[in-house]
């Protein structure tokens, strides 16, 4: 496991998610996500998880993560959790994007990042990212950073055209499955 300053994070999370500056929507909103949002956004979770890393993994690898990182549960508590911030993005009151964060002053860990794939690509991600980097800052965090899988080359790329720049890795377990992460941080000193 990654460590830094002699901490352990919270249990590994897998973000993922990639976007361009082409087609930029504007017709979005971004909002703090409140317990009733949990069946929502457990749902979306496993849906754009699946998507994401189904293609690549072992169907009862993927099984077994969905099952225990996605539920209803998992969810409210997460955001009842005083130490995350869950932003939701959502487009005539239907969910499009959200992004978990998990504050450990002095940084914050961006836990997951997803946006639906009909709206990747169109700004989204774009302007989640700046909304991360504003709710970290609020919190009073010097530094943000994240995981993702190493092969995910589209993500790691947007994720270092928003300032973010690798220092390591950490693994990640998918069922039985070691994978190894990439770990990026960024500076809250400037925006993304």
């Amino acid at each position: 496991m990654w460590r830094r300053s002699g901490r352990s994070p919270a249990p590994l999370e897998r973000s993922a998610i990639v976007s361009s500056t082409e087609d930029i929507v504007a017709d979005f909103s971004i909002r703090r996500a409140v317990p009733g949002d949990a069946a929502t956004l457990a749902s979306f979770s496993l849906r754009t998880f699946a998507e994401t890393f189904g293609p690549d993994n072992r169907a009862e690898d993927m099984e077994a993560y969905l099952a225990k990182a996605f539920g209803v549960v998992q969810q409210t508590r997460e955001i009842e959790d005083p130490n995350n911030v869950t932003l939701l993005v959502e487009r005539e009151r239907s969910l499009i994007a959200y992004v978990q964060m998990r504050i450990m002053l002095p940084s914050v860990e961006i836990a997951r990042f997803y946006v639906d794939r009909p709206w990747q690509g169109r700004g989204v991600a774009d302007q989640m990212m700046r909304a991360a980097f504003d709710a970290a800052s609020s919190a009073g965090a010097d530094r943000i950073w994240l995981a993702v899988w190493e092969r995910n080359p589209r993500a790691i790329a947007f994720y270092v055209r928003c300032g973010f720049r690798d220092i390591g890795s950490q693994p990640f377990l998918l069922g039985i499955d070691l994978q190894t992460d990439r770990v990026m941080e960024a500076s809250l000193r400037g925006a993304p």
